[in-house]
C-alpha cells in the first residue's frame, strides 16, 4: 500500500529536521576561546542556509579571532553605576558642551536639513555624538566582526549577538561594512556607534553621496542618529528632559539612566534651552 499524503508529510519533516540538532549543537555557545573555532565553522554552515553566500563569510571570517578584550569590557562595565555628577565629570560633560556649541555654529546648515526632515534639533545629537566618540576623534581599535562574532559564541547574551552578527555580515555582503573595520569593543560602528542592526534599520545618507558610511562621513553619522532616535518615538517640537515626550527616544539610544539623563542635559545645554 502506498504511503498516504499526510504520513508522508510526517517523514519529510522528520527528515529535513533532523540535522538540526547537530547543528545546534556543534554551535553551542562557550565561556572561554577553546571551542571558537569550532563554533565558527558551525555558524558559516548555519549562516549560509539563510542565504549569506559562502564568498561573503569566506571573506568575513578570514581574519576573525576570539576577541578577549571585548570579552574583559563586556565584563567591566563599571561607569553605568556612577552618579549622574560623576558620570558627567568622567565622561567630560562640560567639554562635551563647549565643544558642541562650536560644532553647532560650525555645521549648522547640515543640523539645519537634519532637523527639517527628522525633527531632531542639533543638542542631543552633538551630545551622543561627543559622549560616544569625542566627535569622531576616536571610534575605537578592535576589530568589529571579531567583537560580534565574539559575542555571538560567549554564553552571556548569544541570541541577541547572533542577531548583531548577521546584520555585520548583510552589511558586509551590500558593501557597507568592511572586513577589516575597527570600532568599539561590543562591535559599534561609526562616529555615533551603531550596532550592526541598527545600521541596516536607521543608517542612512546624509551627504547625499549615494552611499551610507558611518565612519568617514559626520552627515551620515549624525542623519542616521537622528533617524535612529525618530523610530524611537521622536515627536519634533517636543522636550526632551525626563518626564518630556522626546525622553523616550533617548531611554531607546542606551539603556543606561544615567547615561540618558547626561544625555538631556549636555543636549539642553548646547540648544541653550
Amino acid at each position: 500500500m502506498g504511503m498516504t499524503k499526510s504520513v508522508a508529510k510526517v517523514l519529510a519533516a522528520m527528515i529535513a529536521t533532523a540535522a538540526v540538532p547537530a547543528a545546534a549543537e556543534a554551535a553551542q555557545c562557550g565561556k572561554d576561546a577553546g571551542g571558537f573555532p569550532a563554533w565558527v565553522e558551525a555558524f558559516k554552515g548555519e549562516a549560509a542556509s539563510r542565504g549569506i553566500s559562502r564568498s561573503t563569510l569566506d571573506k568575513a571570517f578570514s581574519n576573525v579571532d576570539y576577541a578577549r578584550a571585548t570579552i574583559r569590557a563586556d565584563r567591566g562595565q563599571k561607569s553605568f553605576k556612577l552618579s549622574l555628577e560623576q558620570f558627567m565629570q568622567k565622561r567630560g560633560g562640560q567639554a562635551i558642551i563647549r565643544r558642541g556649541k562650536g560644532l553647532k555654529k560650525q555645521n549648522a546648515a547640515l543640523f539645519q536639513r537634519i532637523e527639517a526632515r527628522y525633527g531632531v534639533p542639533a543638542g542631543p545629537l552633538l551630545a551622543i555624538w561627543g559622549m560616544e566618540t569625542g566627535f569622531g576623534g576616536f571610534l575605537g581599535k578592535e576589530h568589529t566582526l571579531s567583537a560580534v562574532a565574539t559575542l555571538a559564541y560567549d554564553c552571556r547574551r548569544p541570541e541577541y549577538f547572533t542577531n548583531q552578527l548577521y546584520a555585520a555580515l548583510q552589511l558586509v555582503q551590500n558593501g557597507t561594512l568592511s572586513t577589516t573595520a575597527r570600532g568599539a569593543a561590543h562591535g559599534e560602528i561609526g562616529q555615533t556607534q551603531f550596532l550592526p542592526v541598527n545600521v541596516l534599520k536607521y543608517g542612512v545618507d546624509g551627504d547625499g553621496n549615494g552611499r551610507i558610511d558611518l565612519v568617514g562621513s559626520k552627515a551620515d553619522a549624525l542623519a542616521s542618529t537622528a533617524n535612529f532616535l525618530r523610530g524611537h518615538g521622536w515627536s519634533a517640537g517636543a522636550g526632551y528632559q525626563p518626564g518630556e515626550p522626546n525622553f523616550g527616544a533617548l531611554q531607546g539610544w542606551n539603556a543606561a539612566s544615567v547615561y540618558q539623563r547626561a544625555i538631556a542635559i549636555i543636549g539642553a545645554e548646547i540648544d541653550g534651552n
